[in-house]
C-alpha cells in the first residue's frame, strides 16, 4: 500500500554521514527497493553493517509438486488438517502456479529463527488467533480478520501468539491495492472500499544492539535456506519510504451493493501479477423486487476460482464449514447447489465472510491437497 511513512531517527539527507550521538561512530544505511531502483523503496538505518554473514546452510527443497491428474471442482476441509508448528513448518501448501503458492497454516509454536521470503510477497489472512508481528520495520498487533501484507525481503517473526490459523498467498509479483481505486498520485479514491486510515503500519521498537549468532531462514521458490548473521536483524534506529509491511482488517472493507446481484470485482481488495483477491463481507442483498441474491451459475473461462470460507452461513451451498476451501477451475460452470438459487429469493442480507482468490493461470494441486480433499464434491450439483 504505497504511501510515505517515517519512523525513528533518520538523517536530514539520504546517502550522507549519519553520526551516532556524541560522535561515537556512524549508522549504516540500507536501501531496499522494488524493480531495481525504479519502483517504491525505503532506506533503513542500522547500528551495524547488515551484511556481516557468518555461515550458510544448504537449501531444503520445498513441497512436492504433482501434475494435475484431472480438472474438476474440489473441496478441501482444511479444518481437519493436523499439521501444526511454527510460521514455516505449519504451512500446508495446497495450490501453486508460476505466480502464486496458496497454503493454510496453524501456528502453535514460536520459531527459533527469523524469517524472510526472498522470492515472494506474502498475504496472510488471520482466520483466528492473535499475536504480534515483529519485523525490522517494527511491530503490528495481529487480530482475527487481518490481512497482513509482507513484501519480500522483510525480516520477521511472530511472538505472543495464540494459536493462529491463517490462509497464506505467496506472490511472485507485488501485492497492491487495485489500480482503479487509486488516483494518479497513488492516493486511494473516494469510491475505494477502504482508505489509508484503515491501514495499520508497523511501530518501530527500540533497536536491539546484540552480537552473536542470529539465524534467518530465507524462503526461495525452490525451498528454504538458513543463514547465520553476526548482528541482531532488528538493530534499526529509523527508516523512511514507501516499502514496509502493513495490515488491513477485512471488517474495514466497505461492501458495494446494488439493486441486482453485483459481480465479484466489486469485492476486490488486492491485486498481484496473475491474480486478484476479493473479500465477501456482511452486506445487504439486492433491492430490486425480482432480484435473485444468490450468484448466478457462471463459467470463468480465463480464471481459476478459489474461495476460503471464513465464517457465517453460506447461502449458495451446503456442506461447507469455516476453513473450507472450494476450487472451481476455468472453463467449467459452477454456482449455487440445487435449491439454493431459488431459496435465496427474498433474502435481505448475508452474514457470511469469505476470501476469494482468482488466478489467471491454471492452479496445480500439491500432493497434500490430493490426500485431503472431499473427492465427491464435484457431484454436489446433482439433484
Amino acid at each position: 500500500m504505497p504511501f510515505y511513512n517515517s519512523q525513528g531517527k533518520i538523517p536530514l539527507k539520504r546517502h550522507t554521514v549519519f553520526s551516532k550521538d556524541n560522535n561515537t561512530g556512524i549508522y549504516y544505511e540500507e536501501h531496499i527497493s522494488r524493480e531495481g531502483f525504479s519502483n517504491i523503496y525505503s532506506n533503513i538505518y542500522h547500528i551495524h553493517m547488515p551484511t556481516q554473514l557468518k555461515e550458510v546452510f544448504p537449501l531444503t527443497p520445498s513441497f512436492k509438486r504433482v501434475e494435475m491428474a484431472d480438472h474438476r471442482h474440489r473441496h478441501i476441509e482444511t479444518f481437519k488438517f493436523k499439521n501444526t508448528g511454527n510460521l514455516v513448518s505449519s504451512r500446508n501448501p495446497l495450490f501453486f502456479n508460476d505466480d502464486v503458492v496458496i497454503s493454510v497454516a496453524h501456528i502453535t509454536q514460536k520459531a527459533d529463527f527469523f524469517y524472510k521470503n526472498a522470492h515472494h510477497d506474502e498475504l496472510i489472512y488471520i482466520q483466528s488467533g492473535s499475536g504480534i508481528f515483529k519485523s525490522n520495520f517494527g511491530s503490528i498487533k495481529l487480530k482475527k480478520g487481518d490481512y497482513l501484507v509482507v513484501p519480500r525481503g522483510v525480516i520477521w517473526e511472530i511472538s505472543d501468539f495464540d494459536k493462529i490459523k491463517c490462509l497464506i498467498v505467496e506472490s511472485r509479483g507485488m501485492i497492491r491495492s487495485p489500480k482503479r481505486y487509486r488516483n494518479q498520485f497513488g492516493q486511494l479514491l473516494e469510491h475505494s472500499p477502504f482508505c489509508e486510515r484503515d491501514i495499520c503500519t508497523p511501530k518501530l521498537e527500540d533497536p536491539i544492539d546484540k552480537e552473536g549468532k542470529f539465524q534467518i531462514n530465507v524462503k526461495y521458490h525452490e525451498g528454504v535456506q538458513s543463514y547465520i548473521y553476526k548482528n541482531h536483524p532488528f538493530d534499526i534506529v529509523g527508516w523512511d519510504g514507501y516499502y514496509f509491511p502493513y495490515t488491513l482488517n477485512i471488517s474495514d472493507f466497505e461492501p458495494v451493493t446494488g439493486s441486482i446481484h453485483q459481480p465479484p470485482p466489486v469485492h476486490q481488495t488486492f491485486e498481484g501479477d496473475g491474480f486478484v483477491v476479493c473479500s465477501f463481507v456482511e452486506r445487504l442483498f439486492d433491492y430490486h423486487p425480482n432480484a435473485v441474491p444468490a450468484p448466478y451459475p457462471h463459467s470463468n473461462v480465463d480464471s481459476d476460482e478459489l474461495i476460503f470460507y471464513s465464517k457465517g452461513n453460506f447461502m449458495s451451498r451446503s456442506g461447507i464449514r469455516e476453513e473450507s476451501i472450494t476450487y472451481h477451475p476455468m472453463g467449467l460452470p459452477h454456482g449455487p447447489q440445487p435449491g439454493k438459487y431459488e431459496s435465496s429469493i427474498g433474502m435481505k442480507k448475508t452474514d457470511e465472510l469469505a476470501v476469494m482468490i482468482d488466478t489467471f493461470k491454471s492452479l496445480k494441486p500439491t500432493q497434500n491437497l490430493l490426500d485431503h480433499e472431499d473427492k465427491e464434491y464435484y457431484k454436489s450439483w446433482i439433484k
